[in-house]
């Protein structure tokens, strides 16, 4: 039994050392999107030299061929210098994100955000504290950077006041803010930046389709109690269990001193109901502009409050501006408009990379889009997908797990997207799913492996919070404990998907169909 359990984790082992070492095989994002761009030239002429073609499935466009074309030519040659700046700055998620995260930097320069997840954590009783960690990790990745940077460490100290082993507790924190991504009560700034690319690659089918940040709001709030109850009990019945009793003697000796959680201060404490005051006024005059048929973010003619879905990226500013604003005045943090223009100017910092990445990015898009090679790889995997028969919703059990072994390999949330939107969007589209559920499925696969890929951006920085409680703490050490997290993320989340959409019938979003037909 012993050489069973020996081998089993030999073979573990080498499992995970394999996924490592194919990981690190992968360039920088950056440079596998000006990989990807420069590829796509090459592609379009071999596919335009050879007449790669197929017949347009859109209505009223019978016996019209949609031929690829080839970039690697003269013309192709002008189309690209003369649209680089145009693809860049046009392309949806660019702005979207820039103006969310302004609000977003405000309020967490204030000093807000790491209140509230404090709040939620130390106030809870001590039966529930686990399940508090996790919900506040969900809660967290509205702003992703504080979730790592302050909860977690926050939660191992927690844990370990508490004389519970302090990894279960960053484990549980760690789950939340990263394996919950796609799950919470608000809307936060994935949701437009993701909402941009699945409408640039639906717009290769449908020119006119545009996919609001609210997609997928529904389907995000009913899945952060799911979360929260798979997170708590994995960390209770699974990861402690398995980790035992905590041994200190491999502990960074400073961790050990520092056992005493800060609660919240009176001024804190005002500062949060100031800001809870504030969101309440905000909500409201959004109630009074966009619930009356007459309201003026109602559309005049139909009544439809589709104006109000398509100003949300500026409601996101305002709410967490306003908000982070009142905090800050309150506790002393933010005293005039210079404080907010730092908070504002620090959050666009730190988009830099992001920036440039999407600078790339663009590029294929615009490329694949050009070559038509995007429209004709849709058009032959939905012929493939209809004549094996796999149209039905079953298609989304293997598009999620697609997508979760993806993600092991390419950590970042919207450079996946980026790659596979345009492929897989226009193809599920084709055989009669709209682009709102199919950004929904896309988003459980990737976010349930986000905590056993070493190429998350984030994972490195866990590692070190981890080594602090034990300093022979490895890569292999962190993914073995989640991936039970992972494990049962996957599972039930996809079954809460099957349930929600195809047997209760409910939308992912506000305005969010579940099924698009070409006619």
């Amino acid at each position: 039994m012993a050489d069973t359990k020996t081998q089993s984790r030999g073979l573990f082992t080498r499992f995970l050392d394999t996924v490592e070492w194919l990981g690190n095989l992968l360039p920088h994002p950056v440079t596998l999107f000006a990989v990807l761009a420069t590829g796509m030239v090459f592609l379009s002429g071999f596919f335009g030299a050879i007449g790669l073609s197929v017949e347009d499935p859109r209505p009223g466009n019978e016996g019209i061929m949609i031929e690829a074309v080839s970039l690697l030519n003269a013309e192709g040659v002008r189309m690209i210098l003369g649209g680089l700046v145009d693809n860049f700055v046009n392309f949806a998620p660019l702005g979207v994100v820039l103006v969310a995260m302004l609000g977003v930097g405000v309020a967490e320069k204030s000093g807000l955000l790491s209140a509230m997840v404090r709040g939620i954590v130390l106030n809870a009783p001590k039966h529930v504290v686990t399940f508090a960690i996790v919900f506040a990790g969900v809660i967290s990745n509205t702003a992703s950077e504080m979730g790592y940077v302050v909860l977690v460490p926050l939660a191992g100290a927690i844990f370990l006041a508490l004389g519970r082993h302090p990894l279960a507790g960053m484990a549980a924190a760690f789950a939340g803010v990263s394996g919950g991504y796609s799950a919470n009560l608000l809307i936060g700034t994935v949701d437009p930046l993701l909402a941009g690319i699945t409408q640039e690659a639906a717009r290769l089918i449908d020119p006119s389709y545009s996919v609001y940040a609210t997609a997928n709001w529904y389907f995000m709030i009913v899945s952060t109690f799911l979360i929260t109850l798979i997170g708590g009990l994995v960390t209770i019945y699974v990861v402690e269990p398995k980790l035992g009793a905590y041994d200190s003697s491999n502990a960074d000796a400073s961790i050990l001193d520092d056992r005493a959680m800060e609660p919240l201060t009176a001024d804190e404490k005002r500062g949060l109901i100031r800001a809870g005051i504030t969101a309440l006024g905000i909500f409201a005059l959004i109630a009074f502009m966009a619930y009356p048929e007459t309201g003026i973010l109602r559309d005049p003619d139909t009544a439809s409050p589709r104006p109000f879905f398509q100003s949300i990226v500026a409601w996101i500013f305002i709410f967490f501006l306003a908000t982070g604003f009142a905090y800050g005045k309150t506790v002393g943090t933010m005293k005039n408009d210079r404080d907010m223009i730092d908070g504002m100017a620090s959050a666009i910092a730190t988009l830099s990379l992001y920036v440039t990445l999407v600078f790339f990015a663009a590029q294929f898009v615009a490329f694949f889009g050009w070559s038509n090679l995007g429209v004709i790889t849709a058009v032959l995997g939905a012929d493939f997908l209809q004549s094996v028969g796999l149209t039905g919703p079953i298609v989304f059990v293997f598009f999620i797990l697609m997508c979760a072994g993806v993600n092991l390999m390419l950590g970042s949330a919207s450079a996946q997207w980026a790659v596979t939107a345009p492929i897989f969007v226009p193809m599920l589209m084709l055989i009669g799913y709209a682009p709102e559920l199919i950004q929904a499925a896309y988003r459980i696969g990737d976010s349930t492996t986000n905590i056993i890929t070493p190429m998350m951006s984030y994972f490195g920085l866990i590692l070190a919070w981890a080594a602090r409680y034990n300093k022979n703490m490895g890569i292999g050490t962190l993914i073995a404990t989640m991936l039970p997290y992972s494990m049962f993320f996957l599972l039930f989340w996809t079954i809460l998907f099957y349930l929600w959409v195809f047997v209760g019938g409910y939308p992912v979003g506000p305005d969010a169909p579940t099924y698009y037909s070409l006619g």
